[in-house]
């Protein structure tokens, strides 16, 4: 079996061929009424569906949010695997945003079932919670690092409930979101270009409360950006939060480009723009 590309030089790659910009994939009931789609299995594929349609040639990456599609149980997981399989067909990267986080046997079954060769929701990353430690992660770190895939570690999310853990400060003066970004930077020492282990920071954090610019500029990964548009960043937030690390930042958009739907040709002019925006900002 040949191997692909470690994912964050096919990230990398990507991004300079179609620009910055992660299209979301987020089913809310309200996003499917105004599709005039049933809030259903079949509503969530075709809406998915057409997003990736939208998607392909114009961004580098779809990130699925896979609760939408868990709240429909084995109809709703069986339309994300058909989401998924259609992004692979695309070229698009799938990043697939469950947020999983255990230890032990129960973490190494969450990264079989989203990492795994041949597993039906494989993707090309995922989204993780660090917060029952670090070390916990390994399982999932050892199944990216032996097939090429990546992840997205959660350091500094914009929700307000988010600080009182993020930016504790430890024994030995770094904060935990700080400690999380230095250890995403010892993983990704050595590797050529952009490391496949990225961190999720909120595009609407600023400043990036519980970091400090050394950890961010350090990390040698990819930043997941989730916030644009409809959440209120920008790209002068962009811009401003990430500082020298900016050109390492892949912004997330979902309800602002739903917003131009249903209509693929709308929503493929919806992802241009926001590409020639976030391009100055993140250059």
């Amino acid at each position: 079996m040949v191997l692909p590309a470690p994912f964050g030089q096919r990230l990398a790659d990507g991004m300079a061929r179609l620009g910055p910009l992660c299209v979301g994939i987020d089913p809310h009931a309200a996003t499917l009424a105004a599709w005039d789609l049933p809030d259903d299995a079949r509503g969530l594929e075709i809406f998915g569906l057409r997003l990736v349609e939208a998607a392909a040639g114009t961004a580098p990456a779809v990130k699925p949010q896979a609760a939408f599609f868990e709240r429909h149980g084995a109809a709703g997981l069986a339309a994300l695997e058909r989401v998924l399989a259609a992004a692979r067909a695309a070229g698009l990267l799938t990043i697939l945003d469950v947020k999983r986080g255990d230890i032990g046997s129960t973490m190494a079954g969450y990264a079989q079932a989203y990492l795994g060769e041949g597993a039906p929701l494989a993707a090309d990353a995922i989204t993780v919670s660090p917060y029952l430690g670090f070390g916990s992660l390994r399982p999932a770190i050892d199944l990216a690092q032996a097939g090429g895939k990546g992840l997205f570690v959660l350091a500094l999310t914009s929700n307000p409930e988010g600080p009182e853990v993020q930016a504790a400060v430890g024994p030995d003066g770094l904060t935990v979101a700080g400690r999380i970004l230095r250890q995403l930077g010892q993983l990704n020492a050595g590797a050529t270009g952009l490391g496949s282990f990225g961190a999720v920071v909120g595009a609407t954090i600023q400043p990036p409360e519980g970091a400090d610019a050394a950890a961010l500029a350090t990390m040698g990964g990819p930043f997941l950006a989730p916030g644009i548009g409809a959440q209120g960043a920008g790209p002068a937030q962009l811009a401003a939060v990430f500082g020298p690390v900016r050109r390492h930042v892949l912004a997330a958009s979902s309800r602002a480009i739903a917003a131009a739907g249903p209509s693929v040709a709308k929503v493929r002019g919806a992802i241009g723009q926001a590409v020639a925006e976030l391009l100055p900002a993140l250059a």
